[in-house]
């Protein structure tokens, strides 16, 4: 089974790429959509996160209060990294549990949708990584697109890795600073020469 990651910066087009995947049946697994599960009513991170941030940190539908948490957090540097480092690692684990179940149905590719490139449990289990990237100007612009506040965008930004950093990580980087056809076209030529290549079509 091949393993494709793909990853890049808030606004970058990531979603989009993995969508392409999605639009042909391939199976995608969506990091912040796992997230949201693990954090909702009955998720497997809650209990975790009520012994680390206290019981109002869980609403009353039994789901993560994330205004609360929010207001917590972003003021504690501290317990920020510890919450992320909580659902990290249940988002990792539910991933490696979804690719041991692809390979035994022998399913022959397989997407990791993931805005944080994390060495052990993405990396280390991908074939290949691709790095969607933008610069930051483009970016900017959808995020205020999609209704986001700009200083906001700004501050999101300059918490995840820098476009550079993004891509040396890449096998293949595809350039999202033009249309959506042009970054199809470059998908549609990354499949042919990297998956199509290796037997494997779509």
């Amino acid at each position: 089974m091949f393993v494709l990651g793909v990853t890049g910066g808030i606004g970058s087009g990531k979603s989009t790429v993995s969508g392409y995947f999605r639009d042909k049946g391939v199976q995608v697994l969506d990091a912040d959509e796992i997230s949201k599960q693990i954090t909702d009513v009955g998720g497997v991170a809650l209990p975790e996160i009520a012994e680390l941030l206290g019981s109002r940190a869980i609403n009353s539908k039994g789901a993560l209060n994330r205004s609360y948490v929010a207001s917590l957090v972003f003021s504690e540097k501290n317990k920020l990294d510890k919450l992320s480092a909580i659902i990290h690692r249940y988002v990792l684990s539910t991933i490696g549990e979804e690719i041991a179940k692809a390979a035994e149905k022998k399913v022959k590719l397989i997407v990791l949708d993931v805005p944080i490139p994390v060495r052990h449990g993405f990396v280390d289990v991908c074939n290949q990584v691709w790095v969607v990237s933008a610069s930051d100007p483009v970016r900017l612009e959808r995020l205020e697109g999609r209704g986001m506040d700009r200083e906001d965008a700004k501050k999101r930004m300059a918490m995840q890795m820098t476009r550079e950093e993004y891509e040396e990580l890449a096998d293949v980087v595809l350039v999202n600073d033009g249309t959506l056809e042009e970054l199809y076209a470059q998908i549609d030529q990354a499949v042919k020469s990297e998956l199509n290549e290796r037997g494997i079509r779509i």
